[in-house]
């Protein structure tokens, strides 16, 4: 389940109720707005913000004409009721989660370090957010933090902050069994001796919030005085994600929260109640285990994946993340060349290890506009197959991927290199070769939001795929459902239009795409035919010869 599904669910089809409307009207409105105030519900918004919203999007939205905007003196687009409508739910979702607020207040005094503050329950992921947030400042503030182990309780989670300092080279001040607001104390000394201009306090957390606990963090407040207070929370327990920070924010005035897990099962409501509860911005989510999944909160994107327009910066800030500026210019560079046709298994090879490194393909393809919503079901695992399939190949196989289709014994022994059935790494060259020809097919192509993106720029075709089977060139990749509404697919409608499908397995003679008719079969065979037809027929002229 992605991270807004349950939320999403009732603005996806929103448009279609107002079809052939030339009014938003109150009687129109109410099933959509019923729709979204029960997806809201599900999502573990909280009731009175929910009510609040729909209240907002109905008194917006009541009585608006539609009317025929003119774009250019020859052009004209029609903005139909639905549009309005949708506009006018990610104008409201935006404002519900934002403004935008990813800053941090530095120390005003240059010859004083910077204190941070993390608090929040036992189990939020604050150990592991603090190891995140210093390699942002490191990396994104120039900054040199100093980590402190303030919760004196947990010797694990100590360890724990000595192992993420080491990775990110920076260093950690704890003592085991201490007192949280001496280690704290000590903490600012230590980081004007080490040069630190941030120190980042790493404090106790408990199951629930108590008074111990409060009046602990209380005294580290009073005594130190960051500058900033962050607040850690877990997105996965949804509304008492927002009475934990209302607490929490009564108590110490927190500056901003920190959501995690929302690369997990998270329902989105934390998200989209806390900052109306408390009036206190998100200023940074956890996506995911890595010290580098730790992004500033945009609402913008996140009101556009909860309407299933992707969010097209926020994969552009996930794929800058993964690779340095060389790699980006050897990766453009290589994708010029690819779309002319010059695409190996060397270059698939290093396709799929960025794709890997943005994180998982479920959460890549919610990202993209138009991919949200349609149920694609992607095994990461399948992405590891056929890793482990291309490393069993020989050099020159790779660089000459023909080579595999004139001798099929090759393919036999690459598959027990790489444990994997023969029938599938078969089934890999033949997804392989069609990918080739697509790119080559497309090379005069113009871009597309994916031609900007050097890892997936082979891609920047995808709108004018209408006659390929994108089941039969992805389909293990895509589960056993398929995509919906793609050729080949199993949802209505179909996103590229009812067009031809290239049959499954089709390898066109020449490098020129050919489509079967309906309800004709492809002329083409897989190798394991040809393969049997051979065997057949030496079988024939043994046993002809010993006839003789």
């Amino acid at each position: 389940m992605g991270m807004f599904d349950v939320v999403s669910k009732g603005f996806r089809d929103v448009k279609n109720r107002f079809e052939g409307k030339k009014e938003i009207t109150e009687e129109n409105i109410d099933e959509a707005l019923k729709d979204i105030r029960k997806s809201m519900l599900e999502a573990d918004v909280n009731f009175k913000i929910a009510k609040n919203f729909i209240a907002r999007v109905k008194e917006k939205s009541l009585g608006i004409v539609v009317k025929i905007k003119v774009t250019s003196s020859n052009d004209k687009m029609e903005i139909t009721p639905g549009d309005h409508f949708i506009k006018i739910c990610h104008d409201e979702l935006e404002a519900l989660m934002g403004p935008v607020d990813a800053s941090i207040v530095y120390a005003s005094n240059r010859m004083e370090p910077t204190k941070i503050m993390m608090v929040g329950l036992q189990g939020a992921g604050k150990t592991t957010t603090t190891g995140k947030l210093a390699k942002f400042l490191i990396e994104q503030e120039k900054k040199k933090p100093l980590l402190v182990g303030a919760d004196v309780y947990r010797p694990a989670a100590i360890e724990q902050l000595r192992v993420l300092g080491k990775q990110l080279g920076v260093p950690v001040h704890a003592v085991e069994g201490g007192d949280p607001v001496q280690v704290c104390n000590d903490a600012i000394a230590i980081a004007k001796e080490k040069g630190c201009d941030v120190v980042i306090f790493d404090t106790a957390g408990r199951l629930a919030v108590d008074d111990l606990l409060m009046e602990e963090l209380e005294q580290v407040v009073e005594t130190t005085k960051p500058e900033n207070i962050f607040l850690v929370v877990d997105s996965m327990i949804g509304q008492d994600a927002v009475n934990t920070a209302k607490e929490f924010n009564d108590r110490l005035e927190i500056d901003g929260f920190i959501m995690t897990k929302l690369d997990g099962d998270a329902r989105g409501g934390a998200a989209l109640s806390i900052k109306e509860v408390t009036g206190k911005p998100i200023k940074y989510i956890g996506i995911g285990e890595k010290l580098e999944d730790l992004e500033p909160f945009r609402p913008e994107g996140f009101a556009n994946r909860i309407l299933g327009f992707g969010d097209v910066m926020g994969l552009m800030a996930k794929f800058e993340r993964t690779i340095d500026e060389a790699e980006a210019e050897q990766m453009e560079k290589d994708a010029m060349r690819m779309l002319g046709g010059e695409f190996d298994f060397n270059d698939f090879y290093r396709q799929l290890e960025q794709i890997t490194k943005m994180g998982p393909m479920s959460e890549i393809m919610e990202m993209m506009p138009g991919m949200a919503g349609m149920n694609v079901q992607i095994d990461d695992n399948e992405l590891a197959k056929i890793r482990a399939v291309i490393q069993s190949m020989t050099e020159k196989e790779r660089k000459v991927p023909d080579h595999l289709t004139r001798q099929p014994n090759r393919i036999r022994r690459i598959a027990k290199g790489s444990g994997t059935p023969q029938e599938k790494v078969e089934q890999y060259v033949q997804q392989f070769n069609m990918m080739r020809q697509m790119m080559a097919q497309f090379s005069n192509m113009g871009g597309g939001f994916l031609n900007k993106l050097p890892g997936f720029k082979q891609l920047n075709a995808m709108r004018s795929l209408k006659d390929m089977d994108l089941n039969s060139l992805f389909g293990d990749l895509m589960g056993s459902g398929g995509m919906p509404g793609m050729p080949g697919g199993g949802g209505a409608g179909g996103m590229f239009g009812n067009t031809p499908q290239l049959p499954p397995g089709y390898s066109p003679p020449g490098g020129q795409l050919q489509f079967s008719g309906k309800g004709t079969k492809s002329k083409s065979t897989s190798l394991a035919s040809k393969k049997r037809k051979r065997k057949a027929a030496r079988k024939a002229r043994k046993k002809g010869g010993r006839k003789k």
